[in-house]
């Protein structure tokens, strides 16, 4: 358990600094900055580290170290309460009991997956009824697409069929007309 929280501090500890790196992104650039300024002071001699340019800039990156340090306490102090809150709930509900703890936890975990089929046997089958949907309406555009065509055909056929007697008529009364002038006039 001490093993445990110890690995819980540092990650409470790395988060803080995460944390701080984005809150003071610039202030952490301009103390970057400042450190390089005052390293190439002290390069100059030891009579600039006297000077009041360098003076300035210690207190200052001092201000801003102290500002950031004094924020990372906060956010560790804050995260630290969170998990002694978390911790004495937990122990509260199971009477400290390690073996009750977990077995809650698997009873939690064992919901959640429960919950996540649930939810992806649901969404299945929607996907399943909209895919039967999608089938019927496309049966029954193709049904009235093959009405269609009967119907098409049926009045070619009857056209033709009607074509096939104008046709015929045509022909008899061409050959009627030829009997005539070959049998010539009546007497």
């Amino acid at each position: 358990m001490a093993a445990l929280e110890k690995n819980i501090f540092e990650h409470i500890s790395l988060m803080a600094q995460e944390q701080l790196e984005v809150e003071f992104r610039e202030e952490i650039t301009q103390v970057q900055q400042m450190q390089m300024g005052m390293q190439q002071l002290m390069a100059q001699g030891p009579q600039m580290q006297q000077s009041p340019q360098f003076m300035q800039m210690q207190q200052q990156l001092l201000g801003m170290q102290l500002s950031m340090e004094s924020r990372k306490a906060k956010l560790i102090a804050e995260s630290t309460e969170e998990f002694r809150n978390e911790e004495a709930k937990i122990s509260g509900e199971y009477g400290g009991d390690p073996i009750a703890k977990l077995k809650a936890r698997e009873l939690d975990l064992k919901a959640m997956n429960d919950e996540a089929e649930r939810k992806e046997s649901e969404e299945r089958i929607n996907l399943d009824r909209s895919k039967q949907m999608m089938g019927q309406q496309q049966f029954d555009e193709k049904l009235q697409q093959n009405e269609e065509l009967a119907e098409l055909r049926a009045d070619t056929s009857l056209e033709k069929t009607q074509m096939g007697i104008d046709a015929k008529m045509v022909n008899d009364m061409m050959k009627q007309t030829d009997v005539r002038i070959l049998k010539g006039p009546k007497r």
